[in-house]
């Protein structure tokens, strides 16, 4: 009867059997699979895969910029959109008004 340690080596070593048969099946199924979607023109629809929402949205649209809501000084601009400029937060910081640099004001 082996013991427990030589029953570690061996579970060990099929571990490792068993992790290299895996890649080499895997990157055969991998070659098999490019070859008929190659010969064959499928696409991801074709194979059943489904896009994310977000993924579905952008492959027909194109983005478009924001529109500028800020401009500074030097000519830095700014959307109005996430986290604020180094230039506006410095410049806010000493004093200034953010209202002073929007460019359409209210």
């Amino acid at each position: 009867m082996a013991t427990y340690k030589e029953l570690l080596v061996q579970r060990a070593e099929l571990e490792k059997q068993i992790e290299e048969t895996r890649s080499q099946e895997v990157a055969a199924a991998v070659v098999q699979a490019k070859q008929l979607i190659a010969e064959y023109g499928l696409t991801a629809a074709d194979c059943g895969f489904k896009l994310t929402p977000s993924a579905a949205q952008m492959a027909g649209k194109t983005r478009t910029p924001v529109a500028v809501k800020y401009r500074g000084p030097n000519g830095e601009t700014w959307s109005g959109r996430g986290k604020a400029p180094n230039w506006l937060t410095s410049l806010v910081a000493h004093g200034r008004d953010k209202n002073d640099f929007l460019v359409h004001k209210p």
